[in-house]
């Protein structure tokens, strides 16, 4: 894509005014996902139309391209929920949870190891939002109230999206930039990444129990981010990088078992008064389905309302699914033979090259944005999904669940599509949303209007801000990163006095943050949990964090710069 656009308060306001509509509608409003995200979708196709040139063929091009890459999007959707019926119709999840307290009681440290710590683990080896997929209906399980069950899971996985997913995202911005030094980069970005770690802790703490609960948590977090956060960052220096989250994320797994025996955290506590993100009853839901309200208006699943333990699954069977999910994206990662010869069968779409009035080129794509079924995380959750029905249908654990049931349960095929028709218009919408601002111009004008006012400091304080926007409009790191990357690296060359791996892994630690407010994530977790239409109550959790960390970065950034660390150009 290359143009001269008009780099302007005007054009900038305009190019910004379809993300304050999604954002007022959606925090503000409250309205849901899939009305929020269709009014974002009309108004950046009305600017990229009037203000931008966009003509109506490379409108229709620029669109199909985003419902192509919904299509990635929606395969893990629909098999995420298949995934969590399969679970929730045998009582997996009431099983996994009165199983696993029977090791400890003690909410907030559970809370931790799923919202934190298992996440991280998944995003190591997996990615595409199958964390958030896999983490809140086990965070819901334990109780915790619906939109804290993936508003937590955001927070505590941000970190691990860069050296994540075996470093996709790492893997792409060192392909679209010509780094200076990538070893030097690596290790900018292990220091930055620490932060996101341990405020996510910290955080997660926060909201369970404000300060009681922060002061409890504080040597299992400080110990768990000294794993993650130091771990990972000695891990960029002495092995490829793109193993270096997974060998970080592995060892504070494994570090939970020394934890939990601890006598600290070994029980319940009376050390919290409040306990804010958890359920404490359930009320019958208004529509009468058997289901239960939860007191900050979610839905809880029938889970929730299971009968006493005696007759549930075993601990190893209720963690089956997970158990073959995190195997399967491992061997395949892992075992680069079978990866290749799995990937080798990739879909795809071609696209003409498109051109707008101000000058926006964009290539032709053929084929555009090409994935691999066999790879793709839809095909390891229907898998599993398919491993546990057979096992838990032979031991007759569905036949159970439904004798244990006050009222007959809703047909397969209606409970996913139910949940899964308005998250699949929401997701459409968002990535049309996205596309035609980016091939528009849009995206470009608001970058390149933070760079034109910027300094040196300030710009080193913005640069994770930018990454933040890329991963917000693409609910992807990996986009972020091919978006901006070289847009950052060329504007740190332009102003001088900056470290151009600092600024890289700003762009990247930026991106990683931003994954707690992309709309792919937030639906994805909204549709795991059941409360698909509150996509807006999980921002107004995650919103602040991301500011809040985003800014951290910032900071971190400029004084090491002012310090003349880690490479200042």
């Amino acid at each position: 894509m290359s143009a001269l656009l008009p780099v302007n308060a005007t054009y900038a306001a305009l190019a910004l005014l379809p993300l304050a509509l999604l954002l007022f509608t959606l925090v503000v409003l409250r309205w849901r996902a899939h009305e929020a995200a269709s009014v974002g979708m009309f108004a950046a196709a009305g600017v990229a139309v009037v203000a931008y040139g966009l003509p109506a063929e490379a409108l229709s091009v620029a669109s199909a391209k985003g419902v192509w890459d919904a299509v990635f999007v929606l395969y893990v959707i629909l098999p995420a929920l298949v995934f969590y019926h399969v679970i929730d119709r045998a009582d997996g999840f009431e099983a996994l949870r009165t199983r696993i307290t029977a090791f400890t009681d003690n909410e907030l440290f559970l809370v931790l190891a799923f919202g934190w710590v298992f996440v991280s683990f998944m995003q190591s080896i997996s990615g595409f939002g199958t964390p958030i997929v896999v983490v809140a209906p086990l965070l819901l399980a334990l109780g915790v109230k619906p939109v804290y069950s993936v508003a937590i899971p955001l927070i505590g996985h941000a970190w691990a999206n860069t050296f994540g997913t075996l470093g996709v995202a790492w893997l792409a911005l060192v392909q679209v930039t010509e780094m200076q030094s990538v070893a030097v980069t690596a290790l900018a970005l292990g220091v930055l990444l620490w932060i996101p770690n341990l405020v996510a802790g910290f955080s997660i703490a926060w909201i369970y129990g404000r300060m009681e609960a922060v002061r409890y948590a504080a040597p299992m977090i400080l110990i768990v981010s000294l794993i993650h956060g130091g771990g990972q960052l000695a891990a960029v220096t002495v092995i490829p990088p793109e193993f270096a989250n997974f060998f970080a994320a592995t060892v504070g797994l494994l570090a939970l078992a020394p934890l939990a025996a601890w006598d600290r955290y070994a029980s319940a506590t009376d050390a919290i008064e409040k306990r804010l993100v958890m359920t404490e009853g359930l009320t019958p839901a208004a529509d009468g389905d058997g289901t239960g309200a939860v007191a900050d208006g979610g839905v809880a699943t029938a889970a929730d309302a299971a009968a006493p333990d005696d007759d549930l699954m075993s601990l190893p069977l209720a963690a089956l699914p997970f158990a073959v999910l995190a195997a399967i994206a491992l061997v395949t990662a892992v075992v680069t033979p079978l990866g290749d010869a799995l990937g080798s069968l990739q879909v795809g779409l071609s696209f003409p090259e498109i051109a707008t009035g101000l000058g926006v080129v964009t290539e032709a794509a053929a084929p555009y944005d090409p994935f691999a079924p066999l790879t793709h995380p839809g095909t390891f959750l229907l898998a599993s999904a398919l491993v546990a029905f057979l096992v838990y249908r032979r031991k007759g654990h569905y036949e159970a669940a439904a004798d244990r049931a006050d009222e007959p349960r809703t047909g397969f095929s209606r409970a996913v599509l139910a949940t899964a028709i308005p998250a699949s218009i929401a997701v459409v919408s968002f990535l049309v949303m996205a596309k035609v601002m980016d091939h528009s111009g849009q995206v470009l004008v608001l970058a390149e209007s933070v760079a034109s006012v910027a300094t040196t400091n300030t710009y080193g304080f913005l640069s994770p801000l930018i990454g933040s926007l890329g991963a917000f409009m693409t609910s992807s790191n990996t986009a972020s990163n091919i978006l901006f990357g070289g847009l950052q690296q060329q504007t740190a060359a332009q102003l001088g006095g900056l470290s151009e791996p600092l600024i890289l892994a700003g762009q990247s630690a930026g991106g990683a943050i931003g994954n707690a407010i992309s709309p792919g994530n937030v639906i994805l977790g909204t549709t795991a949990a059941g409360i698909v239409g509150r996509e807006g109550d999980v921002l107004r959790v995650t919103i602040p964090w991301v500011a809040a960390v985003g800014a951290l970065v910032g900071l971190a950034i400029v004084s090491l710069n002012a310090a003349g660390l880690l490479g200042v150009a």
